[in-house]
């Protein structure tokens, strides 16, 4: 990909806007959609929380300062968007964020855009029963093979946190796929 100043500058000029978009869209919805449907599990939500952070990509761009990659500062929105959609569905259904990931979890038979095996499901339940932020953590080095520095600087958490936080929940999923 070209130099991201200039990919950001044609974000922003409106004759190039439209094009310079849909090379973002091309190039990023899939590794967004991957890590959005990571945390909410549902394939619709994952869409309606992916479409949000397109939006606010756009409409926040121009305050986009380059402290990191742009690529890092999307995946930040989609994160935080993420996470606030299970919070916002959780409070609306009078449960935890937890609780409603195991939910989640035992919906994901039914889903057509789900074709793991029990065994992934066990460790969807595993990871369900983690606090959130371990959850997030141990999806984002797990699934996604995230670096503890590009984490970071996603996350805004030191290296040694984020390495504590994936030991906490690898030991925790150990322990509750063993009492399973």
């Amino acid at each position: 990909m070209q130099d991201e100043k200039e990919f950001i500058q044609e974000l922003l000029n409106p004759k190039t806007q439209n094009a310079a978009f849909q090379k973002l869209l091309l190039n990023y919805q899939r590794p967004l959609y991957s890590h959005i449907r990571n945390i909410v599990l549902n394939h619709d939500d994952a869409d309606d929380v992916l479409q949000n952070t397109f939006i606010k990509v756009f409409q926040y761009l121009k305050d986009f300062k380059g402290e990191s990659k742009l690529f890092s500062w999307m995946y930040r929105i989609a994160t935080n968007e993420a996470i606030t959609f299970i919070n916002q569905k959780a409070k609306k259904n009078g449960t935890t964020s937890e609780a409603l990931q195991t939910k989640l979890v035992d919906n994901l038979k039914a889903d057509v855009y789900f074709d793991g095996s029990e065994i992934q499901i066990k460790l969807q339940k595993a990871i369900a029963s983690l606090p959130q932020k371990q959850q997030l953590v141990f999806k984002m080095k797990y699934y996604e093979e995230i670096k503890y520095e590009h984490m970071s600087e996603i996350l805004g958490t030191s290296v040694g946190a984020l390495k504590a936080s994936y030991h906490h929940a690898v030991k925790k999923i150990e322990e509750f796929v063993k009492g399973n």
